[in-house]
């Protein structure tokens, strides 16, 4: 959670399967041919083997108990054949259907990831990363479960189970009859059976999700866990959620496997029935052998669609759970959204006005910025500063729009923002944030996202404006090296001007700075330094940080308190007059350190006089920035030592 946000609550909506299934079947438009053809196959499937028992029957009564070799090749044949064309059209519709059911969980995944993108940060802060995972993943797959496989499961199962018992019908209607009196059962099992399955299958996915994002969050901060040897607090976080899956998943099986095995006693008194009906009719001469396993056959066939079904509902109930869990996040409105018309303006010369701002976050109880009004013009450096809390970084998300105001304005040359397509407003204002956002790619292509399809030449001599080139090119492959935000190859100063020659490549109108030296030490902070002069050259620029030493170049400081400015002007200016400002740039400076010592030449580049030999100078502790070179050695005179005998001992 930042500064300025609150956390946001938000419920899994309990929803029958029904809706659930109406909620989704849109996604399955194109795709619709495919399912009919589907059908169309399974049911000439169902009708292939109905006629393979009838044949079966007939076999046994011509050839088998009289022992005819003669009547045996003319059914036998046409066994064959049906099988084989039974066959073809089998693996033409399972075929089809693995491809349609893979294609849906694509366009769904797609559907909810596409969502999930533009949802405002306060979102994120309230939802674990993992969580979001088996989401995307999981809960995915029970969907299409529910929409596709569970849809054409059950056309099969339906149809299989009409032509079968049709065709009992069609052999003994009255044994039938009596058979089939027991088929509610199946119902009946699975009805009692569904509501515990639903609460399982959501605590599972549920548990499921939390291991995820433990396993997530461990890593994500394993220097944390290592240094400060919180394995056995790590072990622990993911025994507890794993000990609600296993819990979880031990119910789950046990509530499968009562239910298997009560549908297995069912259908064994089933079968005892008919098969004691049948011998009591082959001995008064009504049936035969042959009419008796065929129907026996035809029943085998008929109870696992019946039960299939049953299971069906079973499935469906579990995914359920699954769809709660993505509709919860489907629910979830982005903050902003595109204008019906959206402005038709060129490319903007990048005035930025704030006009009476006044933002809260969803769900705080407090207001974030109140009254907020500034501009900057092209070329012009506005800083952005106050204590930790005061909404300097909601300003940030309002120049970007990840939010709108509440009230007033912010304009981009005279135009307000919300009248801009958010693809067009993100290409003209370029947001280096706090974080550096490295991807997990190669170091080309990193730089190479802020202007996608830029050329190399373009994106080298970016990489040359951000000071980067020089270790790029001593990098493994160069260019092409891959890199990810934990990579041992490259350090924080590093990574940061990669991103910066990423919004050098950019070349937007605007730049918004978010706190760009914040976790670098002073030596890889005074490296940015002349790279964020080359990018803020000409660009009107607003930096939002804490760290005060490039507010000596700043055309206006303005200082945020509870979300006002309470002071604003020129940095010797606020310094003259002893306010809130100055408060803030004593609190971060003292006698030894020079606020403007960012600005003198980069170690690297500092050299010895010419006249003197490199042997004569030592390197000397400069207390806060590294080390210098020595023009007097410890043999000629002694260094001046400070006031304190720590130097931060009068802070």
């Amino acid at each position: 959670m930042d500064d300025e946000g609150e956390e946001f609550e938000y419920g899994t909506p309990a929803i029958p399967a029904r809706t659930a299934f109406r909620r989704f079947w849109p996604l399955t438009e194109g795709l619709r041919k495919w399912l009919l053809l589907v059908w169309v196959c399974t049911v000439l499937a169902a009708l292939a083997e109905t006629e393979a028992i009838l044949l079966f029957g007939d076999l046994t009564d011509h050839a088998l108990q009289k022992g005819s070799l003669a009547a045996f090749w003319s059914p036998a044949v046409k066994w064959l054949g049906v099988a084989v064309v039974g066959a073809l059209i089998a693996y033409t519709g399972n075929s089809l259907a693995a491809w349609a059911t893979e294609r849906f969980v694509m366009r769904l995944r797609e559907h909810v990831f596409d969502h999930v993108q533009q949802l405002p940060p306060h979102f994120f802060q309230r939802h674990r990363q993992g969580d979001l995972l088996s989401r995307l993943t999981s809960d995915v797959e029970a969907i299409e479960t529910m929409v596709v496989s569970g849809l054409v499961g059950a056309a099969s199962a339906a149809f299989s189970a009409l032509f079968y018992a049709a065709a009992a019908f069609w052999l003994r209607w009255d044994l039938a009859a009596a058979t089939f009196v027991l088929a509610p059962l199946f119902w009946l099992a699975a009805r009692r059976f569904s509501g515990s399955i639903k609460d399982v299958s959501r605590e599972g996915r549920v548990a499921d999700g939390a291991i995820t994002s433990v396993v997530e969050e461990s890593l994500g901060n394993i220097v944390l866990t290592q240094a400060y040897d919180r394995r056995d607090a790590e072990r622990r976080r993911l025994g507890e959620e794993a000990n609600a899956w296993f819990r979880a998943s031990v119910r789950s099986t046990r509530l499968g496997e009562a239910y298997e095995q009560l549908v297995q006693v069912i259908e064994t008194v089933c079968v005892l029935a008919v098969i004691g009906i049948g011998a009591w009719e082959i001995s008064t001469g009504r049936m035969t052998l042959g009419q008796l396993l065929a129907f026996a056959a035809f029943l085998g066939y008929l109870y696992p669609p019946v039960r299939g079904l049953a299971q069906l509902g079973l499935t469906v109930t579990a995914a359920t759970a699954g769809a709660e869990r993505l509709i919860e996040i489907l629910d979830v409105r982005p903050s902003v959204t595109d204008p019906r018309r959206g402005t038709e303006t060129g490319r903007p010369d990048g005035t930025i006005e704030v006009r009476d701002v006044s933002f809260r976050y969803p769900g705080a109880d407090r207001t974030a910025l109140e009254g907020l009004s500034f501009t900057a013009g092209p070329g012009e450096l506005v800083i952005v500063t106050g204590p930790s809390g005061a909404g300097k970084s909601t300003v940030s998300k309002l120049l970007l729009r990840f939010y709108d105001p509440d009230a007033g304005e912010v304009l981009l040359d005279g135009v307000p923002l919300r009248d801009f397509p958010l693809a067009r407003l993100r290409e003209y204002v370029t947001l280096l944030p706090q974080e550096t956002l490295v991807l997990h790619d190669t170091v080309r292509a990193n730089i190479a996202c802020g202007r996608p399809g830029a050329s190399d030449q373009a994106i080298e001599e970016a990489a040359r404006a951000a000071d980067a080139h020089d270790f790029i090119v001593r990098l493994p492959d160069g260019y092409d090296t891959r890199v990810d935000p934990n990579s041992a190859r490259l350090s924080g100063g590093q990574l940061q001007r990669l991103a910066i020659a990423r919004a050098i490549l950019r070349d937007a109108p605007v730049l918004v700075l978010d706190e760009p030296t914040t976790g670098l030490d002073a030596m890889a902070a005074r490296r940015v330094v002349k790279p964020l002069r080359r990018l803020m050259a000409g660009r009107t620029t607003i930096m939002i940080t804490h760290d005060l030493n490039l507010a000596p170049d700043a055309d206006r400081i303005l200082v945020v308190d509870r979300g006002r400015i309470v002071e604003t002007g020129r940095h010797e200016e606020l310094l003259a007059r002893g306010g809130a400002y100055a408060r803030l740039h004593r609190s971060q400076n003292n006698a030894v350190t020079d606020t403007a010592e960012l600005r003198l030449p980069l170690f690297e580049e500092a050299q010895p006089p010419a006249s003197a030999p490199v042997h004569e100078y030592a390197p000397v502790q400069q207390y806060g920035y590294g080390y210098g070179y020595d023009p007097y050695p410890a043999q000629a005179a002694p260094w001046p030592q400070p006031a304190h005998e720590d130097p931060w001992s009068g802070i």
